[in-house]
C-alpha cells in the first residue's frame, strides 16, 4: 500500500508506518533483558495508563495463543469490547495489537510510536539503558488500549516466562497458567521446577488463578505460590474437568464440569486433544469472572465464542489438494501434542512432514515424537538469523533412527531453501496422504503467507 508521510512538530523522526516498525524492530539487538525497571519508568513517564485497564493475563509454555483466542472470541460474542496483545505475529507486525479481532490501524501505530520514541531515546541515555523491542511493543499496546480503543477487557499474553516478563507490569483481574514444559530453558531455568516458578510469578496477591498444569511436582509450586499470595486457585482435574466426546478433523466436542455449573457438548473448530484443554482453561477463567466479578456472559455466547475461535498456524489446514496442515510445534510438548492429534484425529495413507527449527531448541526431544510416525521427513531452514542448520538436524534424525530398534523406515530429505522444501512436500503428498509443516513459527509464518497468497505479509518479528 502507498504510505502517507505524516508531518508535524513531533521530534520522533518517524514519518511512516514502515519507519515506525523499523524503529521498533531495530531494538531487537538489545535482546531479551528480564526485569521490569525499564517498562515501569517508561509507563511512569506516560502517566501509568495500564492502571485504567482490566487485564486477563495468560502465561504458559504452550497454548497461550489459543487460550487468548478462545477468551477473545467468547467475550466478543458476549458483547464486550476486547483488546488482545499476543506474540509472535504470523503475518504482520500489527497482528500483535488487536481490538475486537481487528489489527491496530497503521496510522494509529505510527502516532503511538511517535509518542513513545522520545521517551525511549531519553531512557537509552540513562543507567537503565534502552528499552527492548518487546518493552516498546508492550508500552505501545497499553497506550493503544488505554488511550485509543478503550476495551472492556484486555487479553494479555506473556512474552517469555512470567515473573520478570515485561507484561507482568499489570495487575490483572485473573491470571491463567496453561502448562509448563521444555522451552526457553536457557533463560527460565535448568529444570521444569524453575520454569514453573517463573510462570507462577504472574500470580498477584488476591487475584484468582486458573491453571491446567498437570505434573504433580509443578502443581505444588503453583499451589504454594497461590496460597502465599492468598489467591484462589482453580486447577484442571480439581475444580474443573472435561470429557472429550467426539474428535474430527474440523470439529471436536466435549463436556465441561466446573464448580459453578456443567455445560454439555461444547464444540471447538481447532483440532487436537490439547485444544480441548486450552478451551476448558479459558472457559474456567470466564466462569470465575462470571461468578465473582459481574461478568455477564450467557451460554450461547460461550458456545458460539468457543466454536468460532481460530488461531493461525496451529493445526491449520491451509490446502485441501494436496492436504497441507500447519502447526507451530517448536518444542517437545508441542511435538507430542501434534503427534497425538495426527494419530487420533487425522486419516491418511502416508504422512509427509516438513520441519525447520531454531538453533536454541531441544531438537532431540522434539524429533522423538515425530520420527516414529512419518513416512517422509523433509528438513529445511527458516529464513531467520537463529536458524538450525538443516544438515545438522538431518544428522540428528539419522543418528536417532539408527539408535532405535526396530529403526523407523522414513525417507529423509534435506532442502535448505524452505520454498524448495515446500515444493517437495506438495509433490510428495498424494491424494490420500497428509502433508504437515511444523517447527518454528518463523517457518510457519512464511509458509502460511506464501500458500495463502498474502501480499501484505511482513518479514521478521
Amino acid at each position: 500500500m502507498t504510505e502517507q508521510r505524516q508531518t508535524g512538530s513531533d521530534n520522533s523522526g518517524l514519518a511512516t508506518y514502515n519507519e515506525a516498525v523499523s524503529w521498533i524492530t531495530s531494538l531487537i539487538p538489545f535482546g531479551i533483558r528480564p526485569g521490569l525497571q525499564r517498562i515501569e519508568e517508561l509507563l511512569e513517564r506516560l502517566d501509568n495508563p495500564h492502571r485504567r485497564l482490566k487485564f486477563i493475563h495468560v502465561a504458559g509454555t504452550n497454548g497461550k495463543g489459543s487460550v487468548c483466542a478462545y477468551l477473545t472470541s467468547a467475550l466478543m460474542r458476549g458483547g464486550y469490547d476486547v483488546g488482545t496483545f499476543t506474540s509472535p505475529y504470523i503475518t504482520k507486525f500489527t497482528n500483535r495489537f488487536q481490538y475486537n479481532g481487528e489489527d491496530i490501524p497503521e496510522e494509529t501505530l505510527l502516532a503511538l510510536a511517535k509518542k513513545l520514541k522520545p521517551h525511549v531515546d531519553e531512557l537509552a541515555g540513562t543507567e537503565l539503558g534502552s528499552p527492548t523491542m518487546f518493552e516498546v511493543s508492550t508500552a505501545l499496546a497499553i497506550l493503544y488500549f488505554a488511550k485509543v480503543s478503550y476495551p472492556d477487557y484486555v487479553v494479555w499474553e506473556t512474552g517469555l516466562g512470567g515473573r520478570l516478563d515485561v507484561t507482568n507490569i499489570v495487575c490483572p483481574v485473573i491470571s491463567i497458567i496453561t502448562n509448563v514444559g521444555h522451552d526457553h530453558m536457557d533463560r527460565l531455568g535448568d529444570t521444569l521446577e524453575q520454569v514453573a516458578t517463573e510462570k507462577a510469578g504472574i500470580i498477584k496477591p488476591g487475584v484468582p488463578v486458573v491453571s491446567a498444569v498437570s505434573q504433580p511436582e509443578l502443581v505444588s509450586i503453583i499451589r504454594e505460590t497461590a496460597e502465599r499470595k492468598k489467591s484462589s486457585l482453580y486447577m484442571l482435574g480439581d475444580q474443573f474437568r472435561f470429557e472429550r466426546l467426539e474428535a474430527g478433523e474440523e470439529e471436536q466436542s466435549f463436556r465441561f464440569s466446573g464448580l459453578f455449573r456443567e455445560l454439555p457438548e461444547l464444540k471447538i473448530g481447532l483440532s487436537g486433544a490439547h485444544q480441548v484443554t486450552n478451551a476448558v482453561t479459558a472457559l474456567m477463567a470466564l466462569e470465575v469472572l462470571r461468578q465473582y466479578q459481574a461478568l455477564v456472559l450467557d451460554e450461547d455466547a460461550i458456545r458460539e465464542g468457543l466454536r468460532s475461535a481460530t488461531w493461525p498456524g496451529r493445526m491449520e489446514l491451509v490446502s485441501h489438494e494436496p492436504r497441507i496442515l500447519l502447526d507451530g510445534a517448536h518444542n517437545p510438548e508441542g511435538a507430542e501434542a501434534l503427534a497425538a492429534a495426527l494419530r487420533d484425529t487425522y486419516k491418511y495413507d502416508r504422512l509427509i512432514v516438513m520441519m525447520g527449527m531454531l538453533e536454541n531448541k531441544n531438537h532431540r526431544a522434539t524429533l522423538r515424537h515425530i520420527l516414529p510416525i512419518v513416512n517422509m521427513l523433509i528438513v529445511t531452514e527458516p529464513d531467520y538469523r537463529m536458524k538450525q542448520d538443516a544438515d545438522e538436524l538431518a544428522r540428528l534424525a539419522e543418528e536417532m533412527r539408527e539408535s532405535w530398534s526396530p529403526a523407523p523406515s522414513f525417507q529423509l530429505v534435506v532442502a535448505k531453501d524452505w520454498k524448495e522444501a515446500l515444493n517437495k512436500l506438495q509433490e510428495a503428498t498424494g491424494e490420500t496422504d497428509l502433508g504437515v509443516v511444523t517447527g518454528t513459527l518463523y517457518l510457519i509464518a512464511d509458509v502460511r503467507s506464501y500458500m495463502l497468497y498474502n501480499s501484505d505479509s511482513e518479514k521478521g518479528w
